[in-house]
Order: C-alpha cells, then structure tokens, then sequence
C-alpha cells in the first residue's frame, strides 16, 4: 500500500487530501471542517475507470482537475444530491438519476445540499480508451469519442431521471463481491455504454430543466437562515421577510434545489442536530428538545423518530452501546 498525503493552503477550511494505492484500487480521501469524501476509483479498461463517491460534508468540493475536452462522465446518484453547476445554470441529480457530461463543463465543481451523497462516477478519457470496443467483446460496436460528441451536441448536461432501466444496471455495481469484481466492473461498463448508445438525447424532452443562479442562491440563502435559528420555528412569512422574496419564489426555489419542503429541510436539520447532542452530551431530552425550538417533549420525540426511525431515549441508549 503507497500512500501520500498533502495538505491545501488555499482552501478556506483548511482542506487535506490523501491518496492511498491499493492493489487494485486508488481511495481518495478529503477532510475538512465541513465533512468528508472518499472516492475509491478502479481502472476497469483503459482510458475508463469507476469510481464509488461516498460524502458526508456540507458544502461542496472544487474541481479537482483543470476542464478538459477529451474526459467525459456518466455520474448515477445513489443517496442524497448533488449539484453541478454549467455556464449559469445549475443541475441537481436525486436517488436514482443519472447525468452525462464533460468535466470541462462543470466549472465549479460539486456542491451537495443534502450534506450526504452516495454514487458512482464512471469516467472516460477518450484519449486513452479503445476508440472501438468491438476489440473488448464482439458486436460492441461503441466508439467512445462519437458518444460523448453525440451527448455534447445535445446540451451541456444531459440528465435522465431514476427509471427501471438505470436502476438495473447501477444497482447491482453497489454490493459486488470482490472475488468477481474486476470481471463484472467490465461487464456492466459494456452494458452502460452499449445502453447510451441507444439514446438520441437531441430528440428527446429535458428530463431536468436549469435552475438560474439567483434561484440556487436564494434557496442556499433560505437554508444558511434556518441554520443559524434552529432554536426557533421559521415560517414562510419569516423567511420572506429576512430574505427580501415573495414566499412563492423562496418555496418553488428551495425545493429545485433541496429536493424537499423548506418545512421538512427544517426537520430533518435539527433532528440529525439533535441526534448529535444526544450522543456527545449528557443534557436531558427536554433540555436538547428546547435548543430546538420544541417545548412540547412528546412532538419533539415524534419529529425526531419520524426522522430518525427511533426515539430519543432509544437513540442515545443504541448510540453508547
């Protein structure tokens, strides 16, 4: 095992990457105050490799590389959300979407809402992989260059929303047993290509339409306010105010972006806060209830397992086991 490790001085919140190689696999890990990421790439053929995202970070991560014509990915969401961010217009993919685009046009990186985002990336250089993969398995007849050139000239990002057809092929990628690993990665490549190269994405319907930068703003604006007063209950009305934008402009906005109700964002911030609380402090239910905006002990235990799935006393009893 090879590992190095360096640290990012330019990095706000002082950000440290490490690369570990292992014997078939490079993990790339990002710690920082605001969470972590680990990527575990495999070079499945050459010029393409898979790569597993798993995120537990608020905010989002820079482009790691500069923008590059000739490198393509199909991204497919697990858990979570992710936002990219192309010219003025803003993406998101939710649980079961799937996007392909170029790097190249994604500016600024990855940014995730949810502070969670499980998924894979499979990522192509056309430089480096076969220019036809009849040579891998006959009647594959899929050049890579043509392909991303066909999805390019559709658009910046194409998105497909979750169906039966993406689920199938992503989802057995995520439990597969590492003695048939490098066989199946293969596989289901093959499967994935020969599969876009049955889309025409010029005549199909956006699946997914932009969110403008101000949109985008006003939500993440809406969301730093309900952090900063997790003790109170923030209304529409409240919002609006503090924020200068009709309620109809800050719901239709926070929703494009989170996924979810500005009432349900709320909930599920502070329970996962509350959650924390129980676990690293000694203060009673009611005590942390109240750092919550709750003086009711029962609709706090109801919001947090409704969130949560257990209730409080059952959370800390499991969590210090």
């Amino acid at each position: 095992m090879n590992q190095a490790s360096f640290s990012c001085p330019s990095c706000p919140y002082g950000m440290r990457k490490t690369v570990t190689a292992e014997k078939d696999n490079f993990i790339t890990r990002i710690e920082s105050a605001s969470g972590d990421i680990v990527m575990t790439e495999y070079s499945v053929f050459p010029g393409i490799s898979l790569i597993y995202n798993d995120v537990n970070a608020e905010g989002g991560v820079d482009a790691a590389e500069p923008a590059d014509d000739n490198v393509f990915e199909i991204n497919h969401c697990r858990e979570g959300r992710i936002e990219c961010h192309a010219s003025d217009d803003f993406f998101y993919l939710a649980p079961g979407d799937m996007s392909v685009g170029s790097p190249a046009y994604m500016e600024c990186g990855s940014y995730f809402p949810l502070c969670r985002y499980r998924g894979i990336t499979v990522r192509i250089d056309t430089r480096k992989a076969p220019e036809c993969l009849s040579c891998l398995l006959d009647d594959v007849n899929i050049n890579p260059k043509l392909l991303i050139n066909k999805f390019r000239s559709a658009g910046k990002c194409y998105i497909s929303r979750a169906n039966p057809s993406i689920e199938h092929i992503f989802s057995e990628l995520y439990s597969v047993p590492e003695k048939i690993r490098r066989g199946y990665f293969k596989v289901k490549i093959l499967e994935l290509l020969l599969f876009l190269s049955c889309i025409d994405p010029s005549s199909e319907k956006p699946a997914a339409k932009p969110v403008s930068g101000s949109r985008a703003v006003l939500a993440k604006d809406a969301a730093k306010y309900l952090a900063a007063h997790m003790d109170e209950h923030i209304t529409i009305s409240e919002l609006s105010a503090a924020l200068h934008a009709s309620e109809t402009q800050i719901k239709e906005s926070f929703r494009a972006v989170y996924g979810e109700s500005v009432y349900s964002f709320a909930r599920t911030m502070k329970m996962h806060a509350a959650a924390l609380a129980l676990r690293e402090s000694d203060a009673t239910v009611l005590d942390i209830a109240g750092r919550f905006g709750y003086s009711n002990s029962s609709k706090f235990a109801k919001a947090f397992a409704d969130v949560m799935g257990v209730s409080p006393s059952e959370y800390r009893n499991g969590s210090r086991k």
